[in-house]
């Protein structure tokens, strides 16, 4: 992992090509998921810092303490930053590295979802609870048992059931997973292996708690084998997400080291899901991640890129971009920047 400066001029240059520019410019964000409150977009995304540690494959150098909530009354009104809406201080079971979130609405409760690593460096999830979409939320005082990894995403069905959606290989830990066990001596899979596939668990009726023992998921090729893992191209990262468009459930993600955003498209929130394509080709800096959301009639991808920053992986900036879908439900893929 490294960075990507590029020259004033030649950034410059692919700002004014982006097909869409940072939504907040007084704090860098990341990871963003977005949800439609009533009738307001709310995103949470990652609250990007210098923290000052060097660069690794484990992802040590997001440094991240803390959490803001993003809110647009609508598509045409300003992004506003809501201040810090949970803080790693507040966490008693946290000790460092706040990733990628998520919220969700039950009630009138919003359930805030984030990954930490404890004392011992290994990941688990955590949730806070607010009267507000924009915090501030009060953590529970210990992670959700039986959680594990990174990048909690939870999906609100048309039943009312609620899953979520988890897990990321290489600095999030998966790899050290199988049946929902740790050991550290555990790697990724050979190339000519099936794939780890990402994990999903339906929540409890209180949000608080995962309700069944978490399943692993199979994202499959054309031909309905599971995706190898050393099919870089399209096999799962981290990031999950979860949107249904026409009765479909459509499960997508980051490939991690070739920098795309894929989806999968299945029956069930519990797959399998079979590869459907790519959503957005690579952006400036090494991280992609984002979210889908639907907006009075329109979908949305939110995402980030460096440009920014300049090209500097861990300050990343959250954009937000119209997606289509062709006539057989594929979501037309997105060039970041126009030629």
């Amino acid at each position: 992992m490294s960075e990507e400066l590029l020259p004033p001029q030649e950034l410059q240059t692919l700002r004014t090509k982006a097909i869409s520019q940072p939504l907040v410019e007084n704090i860098y964000t990341a990871d963003p998921s977005a949800h439609v409150f009533d009738g307001k977009i709310y995103i949470y995304p990652s609250h990007d810092i210098e923290a000052g540690i060097p660069f690794n494959d484990n992802g040590d150098h997001f440094g991240m303490e803390d959490y803001h909530v993003i809110s647009m009354d609508s598509l045409d009104s300003p992004a506003v930053d809501n201040g810090v809406a949970l803080h790693v201080k507040d966490v008693p079971w946290a000790a460092r590295q706040m990733w990628a979130p998520d919220a969700a609405k039950k009630g009138d409760k919003y359930y805030f979802y984030f990954p930490a690593k404890k004392a011992d460096d290994i990941f688990q999830i955590g949730v806070a609870v607010g009267d507000s979409p924009i915090g501030p939320f009060v953590p529970q005082p210990e992670p959700i048992k039986g959680s594990y990894t990174i990048d909690p995403a939870v999906f609100a069905d048309d039943d009312g059931e609620y899953y979520m959606y988890f897990g990321g290989i290489w600095g999030g830990q998966l790899q050290n997973y199988r049946n929902n066990q740790y050991d550290a001596s555990l790697t990724e899979p050979a190339d000519n292996e099936a794939q780890l596939g990402p994990i999903v668990a339906k929540m409890s009726d209180d949000m608080l708690e995962f309700a069944e023992t978490p399943k692993e998921i199979l994202i499959l090729d054309e031909n309905g084998q599971p995706l190898l893992a050393g099919d870089h191209d399209r096999r799962f990262f981290e990031a999950s997400w979860m949107h249904k468009y026409k009765g479909k459930y459509y499960f997508s993600y980051s490939t991690g080291n070739s920098h795309f955003l894929c989806y999968a498209i299945g029956e069930s929130p519990y797959g399998p899901f079979t590869y459907g394509g790519r959503i957005l080709e690579p952006v400036l800096g090494w991280t992609t991640h984002h979210s889908i959301a639907e907006y009075q009639g329109k979908w949305y991808l939110f995402y980030h890129d460096s440009s920014l920053s300049g090209g500097i992986t861990h300050l990343r900036s959250v954009k937000m971009a119209e997606i289509t879908y062709d006539a057989q439900g594929k979501i037309n893929t997105l060039k970041p920047y126009r030629d």
